[in-house]
Formats: structure tokens, C-alpha cells, sequence
């Protein structure tokens, strides 16, 4: 009994050590934990623990038992005395058992739910990167749709000025026609006066020379 409790309690110590230090064999020894608590594995170690447990309370009992029989004899005799270091002993080995089970137990708990805030950590840290990454791309999209504008904005810009300038060309044009126009409907009145004038001249002319025809014929 004493000799599997030294062994068990040394076992136990090295998984404790292997737990606490990141290394390969730490990923193995947490895989084997892991199986451990599936199907039937919690079940014997609950049986186990309770034996462990029972045969403890069993010792604690006896140990009483000695005592209180020895402070009735008013001595102890050296095999009361031998009984009660070895079952102080198997106590104290079961209880350190039961200790470093619980312990193991609560770092295999902690080792895993630490992994799965990595994990966590990991996802959201690259889903972080990726809204990041998308937040840039939108941005760098939009500063590029605002040069876009910008530049269809000073296109349209030039070409309202070549417009209003053709405009501006157009309407001198215009004003140059209309003036000319102005000054060919003076030169137009001014020659229907002339001829006007010639022909008044003519009919004038024309009547002296029937008059002069008249006389001579009288």
C-alpha cells in the first residue's frame, strides 16, 4: 500500500511538473487528460478517489481508536506506536493523493479553457484584421472615387469654360453680324433712295423731252 501511494504520488508530481511547463510531452500528457474525462474514465476516477477517500476515513478512525485506547491504558506501547506513525502516514500520503488529483484536475481545466481564450483571442484578433483590412480597402476605395469626382469635376470645369468661351465668341459673332446687317440695311435704303432718285430724274427727263417733241410738231 505504502509503496503504491509513493508511486502514485511521485506520478502524480511529475504531471504536475510536465502541466506546468510548455513542451511536446505537455501537449500529450493534456491529450490523454482529455480522453480521460470521456466515456468511462471520470466514473473509475470518481471510484478511485472515493476508495482513496474511504480507505482514508477508514485510517482517521483507527488512528482514533488507537488513541483513545492507549490514553485508557495511560501508555503507549512500542506496536500502538509503530500503528499510529504508519497510519498517520497512509494519512497524510492519501490526503497529498487526493491533493495533487484535485490539483491536476484543476490545471488540465485551466491549461484548456486558457487554449480555448487563445483560440478566441486568435479568431477575434483576426477577424480584427480582417474589418481593418476591409475598413482600408473602403477607404482607400473612397479617397480613389473621390479623386475619381475630383478630376470629372475639373473636366467638367474646362469644359464650361471652353463653352462659356465659345459662347462669349459666338455672341461677339453675332453682335459683328447684326452690326453688319445694320450697316447693309442703310446702304440698302440708300441705294433705293439713289434709284429713287434716278428714276424720278428719268421721268422728269422723259417729260421735258415729249414736251420739246410737242412744240416742234405745232
Amino acid at each position: 500500500m505504502m509503496q503504491l501511494l509513493y508511486t502514485a504520488i511521485f506520478s502524480q508530481m511529475a504531471l504536475i511538473l510536465t502541466l506546468l511547463f510548455k513542451s511536446p510531452l505537455r501537449k500529450l500528457v493534456i491529450l490523454g487528460l482529455d480522453k480521460l474525462k470521456r466515456g468511462k474514465g471520470p466514473v473509475v476516477v470518481k471510484t478511485v478517489g472515493g476508495t482513496v477517500a474511504a480507505v482514508l476515513f477508514a485510517n482517521v478512525y483507527n488512528l482514533n481508536e488507537l488513541k483513545s485506547r492507549t490514553n485508557e491504558a495511560g501508555m503507549l506501547n512500542p506496536t500502538d506506536e509503530v500503528l499510529m506513525s504508519m497510519k498517520l502516514l497512509e494519512i497524510s500520503l492519501m490526503g497529498f493523493f487526493l491533493f495533487l488529483s484535485l490539483m491536476i484536475d484543476r490545471l488540465h481545466h485551466y491549461i484548456r479553457e486558457l487554449r480555448f481564450l487563445r483560440k478566441a483571442m486568435e479568431a477575434a484578433k483576426k477577424q480584427n484584421q480582417t474589418t481593418q483590412e476591409e475598413k482600408n480597402e473602403g477607404h482607400k476605395t473612397l479617397v480613389q472615387e473621390n479623386e475619381t469626382l475630383r478630376a470629372k469635376v475639373k473636366n467638367l470645369e474646362s469644359e464650361h469654360e471652353t463653352k462659356e468661351k465659345k459662347a462669349k465668341a459666338a455672341g461677339a459673332e453675332v453682335q459683328a453680324l447684326k452690326k453688319q446687317s445694320e450697316g447693309l440695311l442703310l446702304e440698302y435704303d440708300r441705294l433705293l433712295e439713289e434709284n429713287q432718285h434716278l428714276r424720278d430724274q428719268l421721268k422728269s427727263i422723259d417729260r421735258s423731252m415729249s414736251h420739246s417733241d410737242d412744240k416742234k410738231k405745232t
